[in-house]
């Protein structure tokens, strides 16, 4: 996020950018960096909340702190869609779900999940991985969160 050589780079590429907020990052840090890419003529920034860093110290009990409050604060900032990526964000898949719901709730424009049929066989991040059943299960529950949302005239 914060390489503006390789955003500027990047941009100028021509193709969708998928721009994720570095966990450090506040929103408007997050919104300013993104402008580098804006600046080149890209337009196709698609804004990815995945957690910011923990206040506190002890046990974690989360990889990082969703930031669900950024969703709707970005939306009011600018017209990008912002998705959300609860599995990195959580570190673990038992909270996906949750997370996944909680994000459509707030009016994210989509999820970032990561799948895969044997999580425990998962050459890298299988702690948060969750199979295809749970993603099917989790789609069918956000699809209804949209629908109730949009019946009372939220996103």
């Amino acid at each position: 996020m914060y390489d503006q050589d390789l955003l500027v780079k990047v941009a100028n590429k021509g193709k969708p950018i998928l721009y994720k907020r570095h966990f450090g990052a506040g929103v408007e840090e997050f919104l300013s960096f993104a402008e580098y890419i804006a600046a080149e003529g890209n337009k196709e920034i698609i804004l990815c909340e995945r957690g910011i860093v923990p206040v506190g110290r002890g046990k974690n009990f989360t990889r990082y702190t969703l930031d669900l409050g950024a969703v709707p604060a970005v939306q009011k900032e600018t017209y990008l869609p912002i998705i959300v990526d609860p599995s990195h964000a959580a570190g673990r898949r038992d909270l996906v779900y949750n997370m996944s719901c909680a994000a459509v709730a707030v009016g994210a424009s989509g999820l970032m999940i990561e799948v895969h049929y044997n999580p425990a066989e998962a050459l890298v991040d299988g702690q948060q991985m969750i199979t295809p059943e749970e993603l099917k299960n989790t789609i069918d529950t956000c699809n209804g969160i949209r629908q109730a949302m949009a019946r009372n005239g939220n996103r």
